[in-house]
């Protein structure tokens, strides 16, 4: 199917035209029509599905009035609430390129910033607003926001919401929604609170699934190696001698260590940046504008800075540390693979992360090859004696979990029960298919 067949006007053709795109997803196929005949729609997807334009465009379309003249500031008709600020800043992008050819406002606010430039374009008006929950109530509060005309409201990501403790900030904007809407609910998992949290805010809704991530195999060549801890940073300047990793992505379990990579590729003139909770979001915009423009070669990222991360042709994922959620792997090396091109991922794997590793082959169910063509290989013997050593010693395993707290992630809800499904030698998480495609956010860990 073509995105000229699916009764969208020409305006919105044009601009995917101009975007170089002509034919949808699987999420975009199923969901655009329902949403056009004003249907409330249940999406199931992960990152990487093209689920932002999924929704974006029929959006655009309702929307869009083009012989209606109204003065003073426009109200609100749309709402798009999404986990991260990096997310939101993808969402709000989307609306501009395909809307580009419509007279219609948009804007994104977040926290981390300064408020008076979101607070000023409210108040010449906008028609969409995608936010963050926090700093949505805090506008609301101050009676910036006012969402009583909302015609059309989108929460993305439902499970995340969870997961990060925002589930009851969502509520309360749900809460001073119209009765009288259209609502889009997009979620990877569907744990307990939010099959009922779906099953309050939506009406008669078309429900959309599709494929999960981890049962995809076509496009990311995947690859462990077996090192000791304090090698990790020698190994990864080896692999950065070859001049083919042009631009790569790292990933690190913590803030801490993430800054820590950073300095030591720094020492060796190695041009690297890092994205995490403790930096500002002005610092994360630039670090990620710059490794788009690969003026930055290495960008080391934490899990939830990574969220929404959407780089074209980015063919290199190191994890330099394994997570210790195993679907956080299939979101971290899908940063790779996009848009139907193929990628590399690469994980270091020491005798403390030998468990990760285990959980992380049995989600995909896929044996990861081993490569020992490097300087600092530790054989299959010595990793299983170092984890055996740090499994007797009590040693508290990297990351581990501590029991939940008020506002910590419920990760135990959001677990999602994949079933693999690998006929190759590599695993990994594409949208699939040779014409170019629609792609979204990262991983779903706390940093």
């Amino acid at each position: 199917m073509l995105f000229s067949e699916l009764n969208l006007i020409a305006p919105i053709l044009k601009a995917l035209e101009t975007e170089g795109y002509t034919q949808p997803t699987p999420i975009q196929e199923q969901s655009i029509p329902s949403i056009l005949q004003k249907r409330d729609l249940l999406g199931c997807a992960q990152t990487g599905t093209g689920k932002t334009a999924a929704f974006a465009i029929p959006m655009l379309q309702l929307l869009h009035q083009p012989h209606l003249n109204t003065k003073g500031p426009k109200p609100i008709k749309a709402l798009i609430l999404t986990p991260t600020r990096e997310l939101a800043i993808q969402i709000e992008e989307s609306f501009k390129a395909y809307g580009r050819n419509l007279s219609l406002r948009h804007l994104v606010i977040f926290g981390g910033v300064g408020q008076k430039a979101q607070t000023d374009a409210l108040q010449r008006g906008v028609d969409i607003l995608v936010a963050t929950p926090g700093r949505l109530l805090d506008l609301m509060n101050q009676g910036f926001v006012n969402l009583r005309d909302i015609e059309i409201f989108v929460l993305d990501e439902a499970d995340r919401m969870l997961d990060m403790g925002f589930i009851h900030d969502v509520k309360k904007v749900i809460a001073k929604l119209p009765a009288k809407r259209q609502t889009l609910f997009f979620s990877a998992t569907m744990p307990t609170e939010i099959q009922k949290l779906s099953s309050t805010i939506l009406t008669n809704p078309v429900k959309v699934e599709v494929t999960p991530v981890s049962s995809t195999a076509e496009k990311i060549q995947q690859a462990v190696y077996f090192v000791e801890k304090q090698d990790k940073k020698n190994l990864l300047i080896h692999l950065l001698k070859d001049k083919s990793i042009e631009t790569v992505l790292v990933f690190t379990r913590t803030k801490h260590g993430a800054d820590k990579v950073v300095k030591d590729l720094m020492k060796i003139n190695v041009r690297a940046e890092a994205i995490h909770g403790n930096k500002s979001q002005n610092a994360r915009q630039r670090a990620l504008t710059n490794f788009k423009a690969r003026t930055t070669r290495v960008l080391v990222a934490t899990d939830i800075a990574a969220r929404g991360i959407d780089v074209d042709e980015l063919a290199h994922v190191i994890n330099y540390e394994l997570p210790n959620i195993p679907e956080t792997y299939v979101h971290r090396i899908g940063r790779t693979g996009r848009a139907g091109l193929s990628g590399i991922a690469y994980s270091f794997c020491d005798g403390e992360e030998k468990e990760f590793l285990d959980d992380i082959e049995k989600l995909i169910g896929l044996k990861l090859p081993v490569n020992e063509d490097h300087p600092f290989a530790l054989s299959w013997q010595n990793l299983l004696a170092a984890a055996a050593e740090a499994k007797g010693k009590g040693k508290k395993k990297p990351n581990q979990r501590e029991p939940r707290r008020e506002r910590e992630p419920n990760l135990s809800g959001a677990k999602k029960s994949y079933k693999p499904h690998h006929t190759g030698s590599t695993a990994g998480a594409s949208a699939g298919g040779g014409n170019r495609r629609f792609s979204g956010g990262g991983s779903r860990r706390r940093d």
